[in-house]
């Protein structure tokens, strides 16, 4: 088992940090490219271990995808064929490919990490059965028997697990025979901006979608069948990678600036300005570069993380460091994360001394004097990197497993490492850098 040592400071950190493409635009893109009407080329794309597992995934499938950098030529396959596709831990891979591999022509098996297979999965594969699709087994490993269509139409799902549930199902729909109608009957839904990218990406790709004006009171979306049209994607830089980086500002009271921040997105890492703020932090944006300076004192938050889980152990760690209490709710649904997100955080966070109660749905957090140990990063991406913000300000902390950042950010300690000696981090190193060629999950 191998521990990073987190650096810490003791002066306000400055620097800038040019970030990589969004991992979620980026898997959606690679996916609408393959269905579409013909090739497409896809720019700034994220190159991490999750979108390579999409890429491979397509591939293997039947699509031509070249290009090894972050420009990406990718060509729609004929026909869809039979396939092993290698999941990962990646919930983009085993959600939102199965309807994709309802149209081949084969069979296409499912698999991945073996914490993957504890991850929820029934919803999306029973919703294809619905459909018309033939698949065998409920958890990965499972096979998709393809028979190069699918019928679609209405189905009725309990998405209030995952939001990919919803996405996944309409990402294809254009392609089924009848499209499809998704209404959701279940708890309230997660992550709902990540739904309002499907469909914005679907309508750039001039595909119909009907989706509800307000989801709090109708939360049915329909897809008409139809081509989809091939789109030339110009990537955004991942927002929600960008967290650790501007907290790393808010905790130090220094200042980290982001360029090409978009000033009109779907993204829920935008949310962390408002968090910020909320916490005493400014932020403010110049020619198109986001930058945050951090307060003398950062103050605790009660909030709904509800529709931007994703921003939790950022938010978390920020909390910890706080100097008055802070209250996290509405994220009940991270149990069922990368790892049980809630439970992880507790038990890091305490292992240094903090006060974190769990809650039905959330985190309470009373800010204590933290000391160094380990920190464990349960192959979760974004418990690792908050982990690193948290080695800002308390001196020993060791991170289990820093490549597991891999999976949406590989070269997160370049980045890291070029933030604090106050270089324009971005430039600084490629992909793999994380841990070494690999590393992570």
């Amino acid at each position: 088992m191998t521990f990073w040592p987190a650096p810490s400071v003791e002066a306000p950190v400055h620097a800038t940090v040019t970030l990589p493409g969004s991992k979620s635009i980026t898997n959606r893109a690679l996916i609408l490219a393959a269905l579409a009407d013909r090739p497409s080329t896809l720019t700034g794309a994220l190159r991490s271990r999750d979108t390579d597992l999409m890429i491979n995934a397509l591939r293997a499938m039947g699509t031509g995808i070249e290009g090894d950098g972050n420009t990406l030529t990718v060509t729609p396959p004929a026909e869809f064929t039979s396939a092993m596709v290698d999941c990962g831990l990646a919930g983009t891979v085993m959600r939102f490919l199965p309807p994709v591999a309802a149209l081949a022509h084969g069979d296409v098996a499912f698999d991945g990490d073996e914490q993957a297979r504890v991850r929820p999965l029934g919803t999306i594969l029973d919703a294809l059965r619905s459909l018309g699709l033939d698949i065998d087994g409920n958890t990965l490993p499972f096979v998709v028997h393809g028979t190069g269509t699918l019928r679609g139409g209405p189905v009725t799902i309990d998405a209030s697990g995952s939001s990919q549930f919803v996405s996944g199902l309409l990402l294809s729909a254009a392609r089924f025979e009848q499209g499809v109608t998704v209404n959701h009957d279940g708890a309230r839904l997660p992550s709902m901006p990540h739904i309002e990218m499907t469909v914005q990406m679907l309508r750039q790709a001039d595909v119909r979608v009907e989706a509800p004006t307000d989801p709090r009171k109708a939360q049915t979306w329909t897809v008409s069948p139809g081509p989809i049209r091939a789109v030339d994607w110009e990537v955004e830089p991942d927002l929600s990678n960008a967290t650790p980086f501007l907290a790393a500002a808010a905790i130090t009271g220094g200042e980290v600036s982001i360029p090409h921040w978009p000033r009109i997105t779907t993204q829920p890492g935008d949310v962390i300005r408002e968090i910020l703020v909320r916490m005493g932090a400014e932020a403010r944006f110049f020619e198109n570069t986001l930058t945050v300076r951090g307060p003398g004192r950062l103050a605790g938050i009660d909030i709904d993380l509800h529709d931007v889980g994703e921003l939790t152990p950022t938010v978390a760690a920020l909390a910890a460091l706080a100097d008055s209490p802070s209250r996290l709710r509405g994220i009940a649904h991270l149990r069922g994360h990368e790892t049980d997100r809630l439970a992880a955080l507790a038990t890091e966070l305490n292992r240094l001394g903090g006060k974190v109660t769990e809650t039905d749905d959330g985190l309470q957090i009373v800010p204590a004097p933290l000391t160094g140990g380990q920190w464990h990063s349960y192959a979760d991406h974004r418990m690792a990197t908050a982990g690193a913000i948290i080695g800002l300000k308390v001196p020993g902390v060791r991170i289990e497993d820093i490549g597991t950042t891999a999976k949406t950010l590989p070269n997160f300690v370049v980045l890291w490492h070029g933030m604090l000696a106050g270089t324009d981090a971005g430039h600084a190193g490629g992909a793999g850098q994380a841990g070494g060629p690999g590393a992570g999950r």
